[in-house]
């Protein structure tokens, strides 16, 4: 079974550190992954799947690919706004999409996705992603607006 959607509906701003920049000055590239990363985290503690907090979650999440194309730079004390959403729910895993903006100009800095893999906690074998989460999402998902840049 399989859902797919094309929306982005939860964002959230993220200021970039000075630490979190490389020896050129802008963003370094593994932080545009931890800022999605974060962000979905805030998301589907939205939905009600508590991922900040492995002894709530009733199962483990692990994310076994990824991709990010960078599209433009951004620097230090910059804001980002941090689109993310679900664009496909299989029987145990998922993958989510992201998208960077900078927020006073809206423009796209970076996009990309991962898959996630909802595992037992004592086998770490894929289990069903939990049901009550699935249909959290699809609720979400379906006939969302898009986040799409500045607010």
């Amino acid at each position: 079974m399989s859902d797919d959607f094309t929306s982005l509906p939860y964002s959230d701003l993220v200021r970039v550190r000075f630490s979190d920049t490389d020896a050129q000055g802008h963003l370094y590239f593994a932080n545009y992954l931890v800022y999605a990363d974060e962000v979905v985290g805030h998301y589907m503690e939205e939905l009600g799947f508590s991922a900040m907090d492995p002894a709530r979650a009733p199962c483990f999440i692990f994310t076994v690919n990824l991709s990010c194309s960078y599209l433009d730079e951004c620097r230090a004390f910059d804001t980002v706004r941090v689109c993310v959403g679900y664009s496909r729910l299989g029987n145990s895993s998922a993958d989510v999409s992201f998208e960077l903006y900078h927020d006073a100009s809206g423009t796209l800095l970076a996009r990309g996705s991962f898959t996630q893999v909802f595992t037992d906690k004592h086998t770490r074998k894929s289990t069903p992603i939990p049901e009550a989460f699935r249909q959290a999402i699809i609720a979400r998902q379906q006939g969302a607006g898009d986040c799409g840049g500045a607010a």
